[in-house]
């Protein structure tokens, strides 16, 4: 059977760009992506899938993605300095001495922009007593720190291995040949 001809240099199709376009912007789902993209819901899984598996299709998207970032301004940098932040958050900066909530308005930017939730209720009681509920849901700061953790440059929770690099190609070949051996049971 002759090998199909490489697609290696051969542009995009609309269809495979607008593919590229639709994955970056949602790249847990493909077969959406391919949907979005125009690619027929009944086939789209299979589009999808084959169009992973294309160099130029990865190639694009990488491309895509990076200048997303720059126009973003996400980096590796950015993400560890924003984990850093939340890590270093202090309830004392949107407490009063009395124990009582800062307005808002002076509270630090990282607080107002990390907050997982905030309930702030007011209650008139008996005699016009008023009384505040209040509930702020922190970040995860256990999850916070597991994600620095796992960043390249700290590798805090990245196993050991080692390696021999010393090993030669020859000594592969001969320890190959052994197994070999012995599978087939011994000299033959």
């Amino acid at each position: 059977m002759a090998k199909r001809p490489s697609t290696q240099f051969k542009p995009l199709t609309v269809i495979q760009e607008a593919y590229c376009q639709e994955y970056i912007k949602s790249p847990e789902n493909q077969t959406q992506a391919a949907v979005n993209a125009g690619y027929s819901p009944k086939t789209a899984a299979k589009f999808a899938s084959q169009n992973m598996r294309d160099e130029r299709i990865q190639k694009r998207i990488a491309e895509l993605m990076s200048e997303r970032n720059k126009r973003l301004k996400v980096s590796a940098d950015y993400v560890l300095n924003r984990l850093v932040e939340i890590d270093q958050m202090d309830v004392l900066d949107i407490l009063t001495d009395e124990g009582g909530l800062k307005p808002i308005s002076q509270w630090p930017k990282i607080w107002r922009t990390t907050l997982s939730g905030i309930d702030i209720s007011k209650m008139k009681l008996e005699d016009d007593i008023e009384s505040t509920l209040q509930k702020i849901k922190w970040p995860d700061k256990v999850k916070n720190l597991e994600l620095i953790g796992k960043h390249v440059d700290v590798n805090a929770f990245k196993e050991r291995l080692d390696v021999n690099v010393n090993v030669t190609i020859a000594d592969r070949m001969a320890a190959a040949r052994k197994r070999l051996k012995e599978r087939q049971g011994g000299d033959q």
